[in-house]
Formats: structure tokens, sequence, C-alpha cells
């Protein structure tokens, strides 16, 4: 039976997600130079064209159709709609339409390459960007889901992820040090900080919003656990942004606007995976551990290689520290998963064997796209700006 209050909540759910994307632009094209923001903010908004398609024609079915060897979904199963539309699948809900199911995950799907192009910022071509993408969304992005969310191995083994530290933070975090390797380090960095940190702040407003529909409508019903999970989402939040402002100040003796945002957006990844399996102040403790974790871990990517905006520190350790504090925090009374050394051994390997295999397949993927045509931006583009190079425009340009 159709519940209209379980439509209406996952249509709003759906929507917050879809936001993210947008936001997500806002807030890499704000950090970037201006030179470059344009095309830092296209390659996020692409994904939801390209990704969209993907997913209509075989993606959707490689992620949820019926398992094959614990590997992968039967990719013809729901092919361009087939038993989409009219169908209330009871694996995931007796109350909402399978096609609503169907465009909820559509958005996890859009939002996770995307996170990746922070980390290569300012030196990855527009036509390769696009390339990588499809080919990191069938390699990477649907058979990770399908072992996490759709019978897939990993779950039959009790690997827990309830919104996406290891789909989506794990697989952009980490995968993003193939391309990196690949790539190399920028010839022109960035010596003058955010070029507008008002950009900055819509995305980072729009994350934030975002993201209690990111964690929440995983409950895919209206329940009194959506009420706990989003409880878990503002809390982390609020108690990763504090505590990563006060290590800021402790390291550089001033306070910051932007560390205060990037603080909130470690804590919410961190606290994605555990959000509907812990209680609010083990969540507000999560998101603290986030903030800590995550802070030093940032200063140690600065050091070792070229992640342009923080992503493996922030998202890929955020996620897999989420992960693991499944393992620790989990109370069966929220959502049946309890804590303990046998669930934490699980999210270990589970975190793991996804976090290598995003690396090494987008490694290959790099390489692969790069030998058909080069996909590093020279020297002199980097200079001039990529805006003008790839668009003949740029952040100031005026519409008549």
């Amino acid at each position: 039976m159709i519940i209209h209050g379980d439509v209406a909540f996952m249509i709003l759910a759906t929507t917050l997600v879809l936001i993210m994307t947008p936001g997500l632009a806002f807030f890499y094209g704000g950090l970037v130079e201006r030179k470059n923001a344009l095309t830092i903010m296209f390659q996020v908004f692409i994904a939801i064209g390209v990704v969209s398609l993907l997913w209509i024609f075989g993606g959707f079915s490689l992620v949820f159709g019926d398992d094959i060897g614990g590997i992968i979904g039967n990719p013809l199963q729901f092919f361009a709609f087939n038993y989409v539309t009219f169908t209330v699948d009871l694996r995931y809900s007796e109350t909402i339409p399978f096609i609503l199911f169907f465009m909820y995950q559509m958005m996890f799907a859009i939002i996770t390459a995307p996170l990746m192009t922070g980390a290569f910022a300012n030196r990855l071509t527009v036509s390769g960007w696009i390339k990588i993408l499809v080919l990191w969304m069938i390699l990477i992005y649907f058979p990770v889901a399908h072992w996490v969310w759709g019978g897939g191995f990993l779950s039959k083994l009790g690997f827990v992820d309830f919104a996406g530290g290891a789909v989506i933070h794990i697989t952009s975090g980490f995968g993003c040090l193939g391309g990196i390797y690949v790539l190399g380090e920028r010839k022109v960095k960035n010596e003058k900080g955010p070029f507008n940190l008002g950009l900055v702040a819509i995305g980072a407003g729009l994350l934030l919003f975002g993201w209690f529909g990111f964690n929440a409508g995983g409950t895919i019903a209206a329940a009194d656990i959506a009420a706990i999970v989003f409880t878990n989402t503002g809390v982390a939040a609020a108690s990763a942004m504090v505590v990563w402002l006060i290590l800021h100040a402790i390291h550089t003796k001033r306070a910051s606007f932007l560390e205060a945002i990037i603080g909130a957006v470690a804590g919410l990844a961190t606290v994605t995976p555990a959000s509907g399996y812990v209680k609010p102040l083990s969540a507000l403790i999560i998101g603290a551990l986030g903030a800590i974790v995550c802070f030093y871990c940032v200063e140690f990517e600065r050091k070792m290689w070229d992640d342009a905006l923080d992503v493996w520190g922030v998202h890929g350790m955020g996620g897999l520290l989420g992960i693991l504090l499944i393992g620790i925090f989990a109370d069966p009374r929220i959502n049946g998963v309890s804590a303990g050394l046998h669930q934490f051994l699980i999210q270990a390997l589970g975190a793991v064997i996804i976090g290598v295999y995003s690396i090494l397949v987008t490694f290959l993927i790099f390489k692969l796209v790069d030998k058909t045509k080069s996909i590093k931006v020279s020297e002199e583009i980097q200079r001039k700006g990529l805006d003008q190079e790839f668009f003949k425009e740029s952040y100031e340009t005026k519409i008549d």
C-alpha cells in the first residue's frame, strides 16, 4: 500500500540530495582561482546529465538488479525503466513507488564522482573528465554500490553503510589518489586561497541543507528512525565544526570562517555511514572524532601529495572513520546492528577492500584515458586559466 506521507518524505529527501550537487559546484568553484572556477563547476554539474543517463540505461540494474555472483546486478533487469515505473518493490519499501527509490538512489550516484574533482582541480581537461566519469561510474560506483546496498558479497558478510561512507566517500576520497598519481602536481598552485568565500558559503549551506535528506532519506519512510538519523546528522556537524575550529586556532592562533565550514563537512562525512545505527550522543562524539582525524589527515596529505581541495583528508578519511566507528558505537535498538569486535572487523575488511579497489581502478582508468588523448592541462593553460581555454568564457561572463 502506498503511504502518501512516506512518498512526500522521500520526494523531499530526493530533492535535498539533488541540491547537494549544485552546492558542491559552488563550494569548489569558490575555493579555486577565479580563472578556473567555471571549469570545476562544470565538471561537477555535468554529472547530473551524464550519470542520470548511465543510471537509466543500466546503472540502476547493475546496482539493484538480481545479484550475479555477489559482484554485480543483472544489467538488463531494470534497463530503460523496465519494470520500474508502476512497481512497488517490497524488498526496499512497502509504502513508496519503486520509481521513487530509483530516483532517490540516482541522486547518490550523481554526486559521488564529482567529489573527486576537488582533488585534481586545475589540471584535468574537460573532455578527459567526461570520459573518466563514464568509466568510473561503470567500473567503481556501480559494482561497489551493489556489494554494499544491492545484495552483493559485502552485504552478505554483514558489512553495513547507512548512507554512503564507503559507497560514496571512500570510493571518491580514496579513488582520487589514483588520479592524482597519474596527473602529478599542479604546475601553477593557488597561493592566494579561495577567490570567493561567498560562493563557498552558499555551496556549503546547500551541502549542509541537503545532507539531512542525504542521511535521513535512507530510512525510506517517514518513521521514527528518520528523526534519529536527522538529529545525528545535525549534532555531528555541530561538534565537528567546533572541534575543527579549536584545532585550527591552536595551530594558527586565529579563527577562520573557511575552516569552520570544512570542519562541519568533515563531521558530516564521518557520521554519514553510522547515522542510522547510533544514538545522538554517539553521533556527537563521532563528529568530534571526525574533526580530529580529518584535520590531521589534511595536514599530512598537504605534505605528501597535491590534493588541491583536501578530498582524501576530509571525505576519504571521514568516510573510513565513520565506517569503522559503526563497530564501536552501533546500538541494536536503533536499527538492529550491534557494536563489537566482530562487526568492527567486518567493517574494517569492507573498507580496505573498497579503498584499495577504488585507488587501483581509478589509477587504471586515468592511465587508459590518458593513453587515448592526454588529459593533463599544460603549464601554459594553467597559468592562463582553464575557463578561457575550454569555454572561452569566465566566471564573470555577462549574458546580454
